[in-house]
């Protein structure tokens, strides 16, 4: 049976993410797209093919779609949410789920009221790396994990951008993706969810206590270098970093990505920018099969099983996802806390 996807939201990690990973799974047909401006619209419509395209809400839930994918802001999510609950559709929704946690309490109950399944789309689970991961701490493979230290720290496309390349040579205004993710709550917010819900779903371990520190090189309101440190129920100790000032003004463009777990009889270790993913222990040192950190066509497939056989799998579901979201807003909040702060 072949199941027919609905997306909304024409922005840029539909295009290269989304919308090429539903075409790629089999049991998925993407049939409706929808997206408020006409012109962006148009040319998702056009570069991918897809049949139908709407500005109007009722009109595109009611093409004959079978499930819902969120690829909108952040801040349309809970609209987004409240109509495909009324219009009766499972729902895959980009992160974070909500822009508080209020709103995303709001959208499971919707949905739950719905008797409908809500899935956030952390991507992350679904690489192959992530999954060895998983494998080996589930294996007992390094023992038991006591340290996790994850990192992301990249320039979020860079403070300026020039938006004709090819017109004047010194006309560059402020990147508007760059204004927009620290907008909606800055780098913890928005790829550290990613870090986060990795800690807890390789460790199966509850976060208990979580304090955020930061850090302003630009003048936004939330910090664009943020560190949250999470103290797990089982004892163990995460340190997320996540950065969107990481080179933003330099020239040639540089990023550090990486995931360490250190456990009581060894160690795994990815760094992206080296392609570098090995396992040590007393016994050996491994080098594992390397891969990109994300994979949409692995979580796509886990929503076609859900919808088909309501089984989620690595499928990450709002309950917790909204947990996820709650310390990355909460410890970022904390850092603008303290820096409003006035000084004893």
């Amino acid at each position: 049976m072949t199941i027919k996807i609905g997306l909304m939201g024409c922005g840029v990690v539909a295009d290269y993410g989304h919308i090429p990973a539903i075409k790629a799974v089999e049991e998925l047909e993407l049939t409706s797209i929808y997206d408020p401006d006409p012109a962006r619209l148009r040319e998702m419509q056009q570069r991918h093919g897809v049949g139908q395209a709407f500005t109007d809400v009722d009109a595109f839930f009611e093409s004959g779609i079978d499930a819902v994918t969120l690829t909108s802001p952040a801040p349309a999510h809970t609209r987004n949410v409240a109509d495909a609950a009324r219009h009766r559709k499972p729902v895959l929704c980009e992160k974070p789920l909500s822009m508080t946690e209020d709103e995303g309490r709001s959208m499971i109950a919707a949905m739950a009221d719905a008797d409908l399944p809500l899935y956030v789309g952390f991507c992350y689970r679904f690489s192959p790396a992530a999954l060895e991961i998983k494998r080996l701490v589930d294996d007992g493979a390094i023992g038991d994990v006591r340290s996790l230290r994850l990192i992301y720290n990249w320039d979020c496309h860079g403070k300026y951008y020039r938006p004709d390349p090819h017109g004047r040579p010194d006309h560059w205004v402020t990147d508007p993706r760059r204004d927009g993710r620290m907008a909606e709550g800055g780098p913890m917010v928005d790829c550290g969810t990613h870090q986060i819900d990795l800690a807890v779903w390789w460790l199966g371990s509850p976060i208990v206590r979580h304090h955020g520190h930061g850090a302003w090189v630009d003048d936004y309101h939330a910090p664009d270098h943020v560190w949250v440190h999470m103290d797990h129920a089982n004892g163990a100790h995460t340190m997320v970093e996540i950065s969107y000032s990481y080179g933003h003004t330099t020239r040639d463009k540089f990023s550090h990505f990486a995931y360490e777990l250190i456990g009581a009889d060894g160690m795994v270790v990815y760094h992206r920018n080296h392609g570098f993913f090995e396992l040590r222990t007393h016994q050996e040192t491994r080098r594992l099969p390397y891969s990109e950190e994300k994979e949409f066509v692995g979580m796509y497939r886990a929503f076609a099983e859900a919808l088909d056989a309501g089984r989620n799998g690595h499928l990450c579901t709002a309950e917790e996802a909204l947990r996820v979201t709650a310390i990355a807003r909460h410890a970022t909040d904390q850092v603008i806390a303290q820096r409003l702060a006035p000084s004893a």
